[in-house]
Order: structure tokens, then C-alpha cells, then sequence
């Protein structure tokens, strides 16, 4: 049985799924393999959409992580976490309207959003991961002088 401390483990194997997907589904359209590119992106979305739910159950019965370390590293993970955290919020409105416009079979509207969404949605995983590589793997927070 998975508990909640096992969920960063969780989200980070999803993003990195979702990198796959998103990488094949852009393979897939560019070489006009329609079917497997639907494929794939659709592969994406239900994996971000696990990711969101595992994302969200984790962060209500937990809170915010924090970041383990001083110094350098510091303002070049929060950069990253805030680019991240931003795109993250827009990704969640434009997926939906590019898979809509997709589904509907609007392919003119859904190839003008779809090249912004991609790249962004590429970039909220890779960073996704890059995040969760900072400060579960290589940074964790072990508590401060009063902890423990």
C-alpha cells in the first residue's frame, strides 16, 4: 500500500512518464503519425491527471515541503520552483483547451494553442522533476536546530 511519504516518488515517476509521452506524441505529429501522436498525448494527459490528484492528496495531508539547504543552491531552486509552480498554473487551463479543441476536431485552433502549450507543459515536467530531485534526493529538509 502506497502512503502519503510515498507520494513525491509517485508524482516525480508520473512527471517523468508524462515527459515520455509528450516527447513521443511530438515525434509522433511531426511525422504525420496522427493516430499515434493522439496516442501519446492522451497518455499525458491521464498521467498529469494522476499526477494532479496524487499532487493535491499529498499537499493537503502534508503541506509545504521545505528545502534543505543554504547558500547557492537556494535561490536557484526557488527560481526554478517559482517558474515551475507558475507554469504549472497556466498549463492547467491551456491542456484542457487544447485537448478540447483536438477532441472537437478543431486541428487549425488546436495546432495554433498546442505549439505554446507543449513546450510549456514539456517544461512543467522537466522542472517538475528537476524540483522533486532537489529537495527529496539531493537537499532534503532534516529539521532545524530544534528538531527532533
Amino acid at each position: 500500500m502506497i502512503s502519503v511519504a510515498d507520494l513525491p516518488h509517485l508524482n516525480a515517476a508520473l512527471n517523468a512518464l508524462s515527459i515520455v509521452f509528450l516527447a513521443l506524441g511530438l515525434r509522433y505529429i511531426l511525422r504525420g503519425d496522427k493516430r499515434r501522436h493522439r496516442a501519446m498525448m492522451l497518455s499525458a494527459v491521464v498521467v498529469s491527471g494522476l499526477f494532479l490528484i496524487s499532487y493535491l492528496i499529498y499537499h493537503f495531508n502534508s503541506g509545504l515541503a521545505k528545502f534543505g539547504v543554504e547558500g547557492i543552491v537556494r535561490p536557484i531552486y526557488f527560481g526554478i520552483l517559482i517558474a515551475h509552480v507558475i507554469g504549472a498554473v497556466v498549463i492547467t487551463a491551456l491542456v484542457p483547451i487544447t485537448l478540447f479543441r483536438a477532441l472537437a476536431e478543431r486541428f487549425d485552433r488546436h495546432k495554433k494553442i498546442a505549439r505554446w502549450t507543449w513546450p510549456l507543459w514539456m517544461y512543467v515536467a522537466v522542472s517538475g522533476v528537476v524540483v522533486y530531485v532537489l529537495a527529496v534526493q539531493m537537499f532534503p529538509y532534516v529539521g532545524g536546530p530544534d528538531a527532533g
